[in-house]
């Protein structure tokens, strides 16, 4: 298989074009026939180096159904089907109550890295800040320089174990059992109308590692954009939110060498062993020294993480772990991805080209499939499925 090709035929062939004319691309089309936030990025990021007009208009197609608040809904429904009725859930008109990971300044610099298009820049940046605020002002309400989550969906990983003590679930709780609990949420959450401050003191409300570690990242990128720019003030922004941001990340969501996700005033740790361990390796967040000893004590153990087909999304130990339990233990290519880039630029050249080379066997064995059995291999959910495509920029970095 030209693996490369393939990415590039897949992306093609899950195109979509809204009545309006904004261009899209679909994760899966039979199973996510819609358009989803950081779905989108990772679509971007790939296409900035095949077909980077694409890309600019995945990021313009989002950014066009943004809330006047500044918020970039997790999902737009261009085309609803009966099918698949997300659009149920969420009581909004075309799009959801709630937002997912910000990858979209990290794509828009990988847009500008592979075109230098300044224009470009110019244009989308007074969408990418006003989003960026938007987390900043309202994600935060009691000044505590951690960004909150409403909704694990928002987290972009539905049913992780990581979240089982905010939704009040025991760890062997079902698949379906867990979607009828987060329906419930949202429910819930329509009564105090998705207001931020309401919503997560009474319902839900999670300083998630991955978020946090993801918006660190992102505004590191918007500072950058904000540099070319020459936009001062929105790049002291940037830099600002980012540094406190990882000041407090550590200050508060770290313990024995690892960062874990918090609940509450009190930042709680919600001690469940999960891949968001390694995420802050792609913000920076550890030492050089806590990052050799992350690689050492869960990145290479195959009594927790490692298997041979790739890394688990919770550890082996975990009463929680189900290695076809959709985001409960399998393999998926997002977080190789985030671990990939985190590994490469702490210097572990070596586990890096592993978690690329194990990624390439899964999409030559299985095709673009959703996510991975660790013990077998064996591929399960959509078929079609867009991430597979990260391994190109992967194989490029």
């Amino acid at each position: 298989m030209d693996i490369r090709e393939a990415g590039r035929l897949l992306l093609l062939a899950n195109r979509r074009r809204s009545r309006d004319g904004h261009q899209y691309t679909v994760p899966s089309p039979s199973t996510y026939p819609y358009q989803w936030l950081w779905d989108s990025c990772f679509h971007a990021i790939v296409l900035a180096k095949l077909d980077p007009e694409a890309a600019k208009k995945e990021l313009f197609s989002l950014f066009s159904k943004q809330l006047p608040d500044g918020m970039l809904p997790h999902m737009i429904f261009w085309k609803p089907r009966i099918t698949r009725p997300y659009h149920v859930w969420w009581g909004k008109s075309g799009v959801s109550s709630i937002t997912q990971p910000p990858m979209m300044a990290y794509a828009a610099w990988e847009i500008y890295e592979a075109t230098k298009d300044e224009a470009f820049l110019k244009e989308i940046f007074p969408k990418l800040l006003a989003s960026y605020i938007y987390l900043i002002e309202q994600r935060d309400p009691h000044d505590h320089h951690l960004i909150s989550i409403i909704n694990p969906d928002e987290s972009g990983e539905d049913n992780s174990p990581r979240f089982d003590i905010a939704m009040r679930v025991k760890s062997n709780i079902s698949f379906l059992s867990h979607m009828y609990k987060r329906h419930q949420l949202v429910e819930s959450n329509r009564t105090c109308g998705f207001d931020p401050l309401v919503c997560m003191e009474e319902r839900f409300w999670v300083k998630d590692v991955p978020f946090n570690a993801i918006l660190v990242k992102n505004l590191e990128r918007l500072a950058q954009i904000a540099r070319v720019l020459g936009e001062k003030e929105a790049q002291e922004f940037a830099i600002t939110n980012r540094d406190v941001i990882k000041f407090t990340m550590r200050e508060f969501l770290m313990a024995e060498g690892v960062f874990w996700s918090a609940i509450g005033l009190e930042h709680g740790h919600l001690k469940v062993s999960t891949w968001a361990h390694f995420v802050p390796l792609f913000a920076g967040l550890y030492t050089p020294e806590e990052a050799k000893e992350l690689v050492r004590t869960h990145f290479s153990n195959p009594d927790t993480f490692r298997s041979e087909f790739g890394i688990r999304t919770v550890s082996k130990q975990e009463a929680s772990y189900r290695s076809k339990g959709f985001w409960r233990g399998p393999i998926w290519f997002a977080p190789h991805w985030f671990i990939y880039k985190g590994l490469k630029d702490y210097g572990f050249t070596e586990e890096a080209e592993w978690l690329r080379d194990v990624s390439v066997t899964l999409i030559e064995k299985n095709g673009f499939r959703e996510y991975f059995d660790p013990e077998t291999g064996k591929a399960y959910g959509a078929h079609n499925f867009t991430w597979g495509t990260l391994v190109l920029d992967m194989l490029d970095s």
